[in-house]
Order: structure tokens, then C-alpha cells, then sequence
């Protein structure tokens, strides 16, 4: 297996927000417009609210990585993530390589 080099170009748009319209609308009412937002609203919310949006039938959040931000290894990694406490690492580990990166 081989690691992709990622780019500043490529941190920067990760790193990015999203067009308002398609922010990630969470059920307790916070709207994350970025991957920061996320991490910090992982690392926050409650497991219930965790739980809602991160199931064995819903992976919202892995979903929005993939197909709005465009972070497919993040999005992958967030699929196999059971708990918030992991979920909340992993997300914060990416956003501090990519700001690395910066």
C-alpha cells in the first residue's frame, strides 16, 4: 500500500467551506460548513446525536465527506468508525495533517 502525497492545493480545498446549501445540517441543529466544523461538532455532540447520524443504516457523515467535501480516504476511514470518541479522531487527526500541509 502506498500513501498519496497531498498537495497544499489539496489541503486548502479540503480544508475549504462548502457552498451554504450544501452544509451538513446536523439533527441538533448545527450546521457544519467545513471539516473543522465537523471536528468540532463530532468532539461535542452527544452520543445519541452521534448515533443518529452515524448507524449501521446511515452514514451521514461519511456520506458528506465523500460527496461534498470530497475527502474519500476520510469519508472511508469515518465509514468504520463505530464510536464518536473514534469518529472525533479520526476527523481531527485529518484536519491537523492537512493543516500541516497549509
Amino acid at each position: 500500500m502506498y500513501k498519496i502525497k497531498i498537495t497544499k492545493q489539496d489541503a486548502e480545498k479540503l480544508l475549504a467551506d462548502v457552498p451554504e446549501e450544501r452544509s451538513f445540517w446536523c439533527c441538533d441543529g448545527r450546521v457544519f460548513r467545513n471539516m473543522r466544523d465537523l471536528s468540532d461538532g463530532i468532539a461535542n455532540m452527544s452520543d445519541e446525536t452521534f448515533s443518529y447520524h452515524s448507524n449501521d443504516e446511515k452514514h451521514d457523515f461519511s456520506s458528506w465527506l465523500n460527496d461534498v467535501v470530497e475527502d474519500e480516504k476520510l469519508a472511508k476511514d469515518l465509514s468504520s468508525s463505530i464510536t464518536r470518541r473514534e469518529a472525533a479522531k479520526r476527523v481531527n487527526d485529518r484536519v491537523t495533517l492537512l493543516n500541516m500541509k497549509l
